[in-house]
């Protein structure tokens, strides 16, 4: 990159691309406008933090004309929406990846998935963006999604300067003003914008991109704070016996510094694979339906964004098709019938290979497995405002027993 010219930052041409911006995107402008921009020569382009703080270079604004500045713009609050940098700090203790280079292949990422259908349509592409088909990886896919699919090497070294900032991934950057700076967000006021732009492409989606449709939908209607707990069962089922089951000389093994000229390879943890069994019956609404198709979502997540590792089983009387997940809104929930899923107990356990996990979306109007499940068990329940009233016509006296002790429970809404 080129060195910042000397001079004071341009505040007359970077706010004239901010609202260049907002009128290619006016669904962003909530969120453009809630940016605080701070003057720093400290950052080659511009970055965020995660208090929505844009730092931005003098001599880069100097240097790039106002249509490109306004892409720039859009990039850096997309970060920011999307939550890139929350999003990296639980990616990064998930799968343990520590230091400068794994950050940056963070960035990467998650430009990747902002960049993929960010311009066109009165938005000019900045130059040097960072685009899934220059590394050869397939578009519409979630930064975590990325982070699997490429390492640094040849087809990333034209990104090595990049820097978006800690709003980007969630590492503090040495120009950071930190929580108790000056203009920042509070975590109130930052979900009260994340909350205006979503509720502006909910009520006017138009030719809005996919990409930011899909935001928008779980930013509305997020994912219940049961995931918090589902998080915890992975990570236990994840540290369990049995789940270090394979050898990688990726990670060589501490015991080879005792064995001068050899390198022994380390036991390699799998993640954990999780089954989640939607009750379908007729006494489950369409509304929570797909509301389980938005915790599907969260459960992805829940284990890096290894969508191939979860498995979706609709049941009502019957067990249906166990439908690996690919994207949740593909799924079909077949149903409407009577309600036991204790069939779909069965069903997911006799997958091989066998569940770490198995996560149960109900109304709760089932019968249970008699015997404990050899895998941890979270059960979801939609709520009934008339829990005391009778699920079985020909017996009035009739209240279906609650989940067994040895299910997590967990109400959703």
């Amino acid at each position: 990159m080129m060195p910042d010219a000397p001079g004071a930052l341009d505040l007359d041409k970077l706010f004239a691309a901010r609202l260049h911006a907002a009128r290619a995107r006016p669904f962003l402008a909530t969120a453009l406008f809630a940016l605080h921009t701070v003057e720093s020569r400290r950052v080659p382009t511009m970055a965020v933090d995660r208090h929505w703080r844009c730092y931005v270079s003098p001599g880069f604004v100097d240097r790039t004309p106002v249509e490109d500045l306004a892409g720039v713009w859009v990039h850096e609050v997309s970060h920011l929406l999307r939550d890139h940098h929350g999003r990296g700090d639980l990616v990064a203790r998930e799968r343990g990846l520590t230091g400068p280079g794994e950050r940056l292949r963070m960035n990467i990422a998650a430009d990747c998935e902002i960049n993929d259908d960010a311009f066109g349509d009165g938005l000019v592409r900045p130059e040097g963006a960072v685009e899934p088909v220059s590394l050869g990886l397939p578009q519409g896919e979630l930064m975590e999604d990325y982070l699997r699919q490429f390492r640094l090497g040849p087809l990333t070294q034209s990104a090595a300067w990049l820097d978006c900032g800690s709003g980007a991934d969630g590492l503090e950057r040495e120009w950071d003003l930190g929580p108790d700076g000056a203009h920042g967000l509070s975590e109130q006021e930052r979900d009260a914008v994340r909350f205006r732009v979503a509720q502006g492409i909910t009520a006017r989606p138009g030719s809005t991109p996919k990409g930011w449709k899909r935001w928008a939908e779980e930013a509305f209607h997020p994912p219940q704070p049961w995931r918090a707990l589902l998080r915890a069962a992975v990570r236990s089922a994840a540290s369990g016996s049995g789940a270090g089951e394979d050898y990688t000389y990726g990670r060589p093994s501490r015991r080879s510094a005792g064995v001068p000229g050899a390198v022994l390879p380390s036991l390699r943890r799998r993640p954990p694979r999780v089954s989640v069994v939607i009750d379908t019956s007729g006494s489950v609404s369409d509304t929570e339906l797909g509301s389980a198709l938005l915790e599907v979502a969260a459960i992805s997540r829940a284990v890096g964004g290894r969508r191939d590792l979860v498995t979706v089983l609709p049941c009502d009387a019957a067990a249906r098709i166990a439908h690996p997940l690919c994207r949740a809104e593909g799924i079909p929930l077949v149903g409407g019938g009577g309600t036991d899923l204790r069939t779909g107990f069965a069903k997911a356990l006799r997958a091989r290979p066998r569940p770490d996990v198995l996560v149960v979306l109900t109304d709760g109007q089932t019968s249970w497995p008699v015997t404990q499940p050899p895998c941890r068990t979270v059960v979801g329940l939609f709520p009934r405002q008339h829990a005391a009233r009778s699920w079985d016509e020909d017996n009035p006296e009739y209240v279906p027993d609650g989940p067994p002790d040895w299910a997590r429970v967990v109400d959703i809404g």
